[in-house]
C-alpha cells in the first residue's frame, strides 16, 4: 500500500504528466526533424552532389547471393554510412533546437526570478523570500541601532 500511495503522489505532483507531454512532444519533434532532413536538407545535398542519394550509400560486406532463378540465397551484408549521416545531421539539429529552447526557457526564468525587474511579474515564491529578506535586514538594523545606543 506504501508504493502505491508514494505512486499517486508523484502522479497527482504533475511530475508524471510533466514527463508524458516531454515525451509526446519529443516524438512528434523527432517526426518533424526526420522530415526537415530527408525531405528538406538531403535533396538539394543530393543535388549539389549529381544525384547522389545518401541514404543509400553504403560499404558492402559481401554482395547477395541469388540462385539460377534470381531467388536470394543469402542477403547482402552492407554498412549503411549514409544512413548513418542523415542520423548525424538529424542529431546535431535536435541537439541545437533544444540548446536554444533550454537558452530561451532559462533567460525566462532568470526574468522572472529578478525581482528589481518590474516588467515581469515575479513568481510569489520568490517575492515572499524576498520580503523575508528585507524585514530580516530591517530587523538587524533596529538591533544594531539598539546596541549602539
Amino acid at each position: 500500500m506504501k508504493l502505491f500511495k508514494e505512486f499517486k503522489e508523484f502522479a497527482v505532483k504533475g511530475n508524471m504528466m510533466d514527463m508524458a507531454i516531454g515525451i509526446i512532444i519529443g516524438a512528434s519533434f523527432n517526426k518533424v526533424i526526420d522530415v526537415l532532413v530527408k525531405k528538406v536538407m538531403i535533396p538539394p545535398l543530393s543535388l549539389m552532389t549529381n544525384g547522389i542519394n545518401f541514404q543509400d550509400k553504403r560499404i558492402i560486406l559481401r554482395d547477395a547471393l541469388t540462385d539460377n532463378s534470381g531467388a536470394i540465397i543469402t542477403n547482402e551484408i552492407a554498412i549503411g554510412y549514409g544512413a548513418l549521416g542523415e542520423a548525424l545531421l538529424d542529431f546535431a539539429i535536435i541537439g541545437f533546437t533544444i540548446f536554444i529552447v533550454v537558452k530561451f526557457m532559462n533567460r525566462l526564468r532568470n526574468k522572472a526570478q529578478d525581482t528589481k525587474d518590474v516588467t515581469v511579474e515575479t513568481p510569489k515564491d520568490i517575492q515572499l523570500l524576498t520580503d523575508l529578506t528585507e524585514l530580516l535586514q530591517e530587523q538587524n538594523n533596529l538591533l544594531k541601532a539598539r546596541i549602539k545606543k
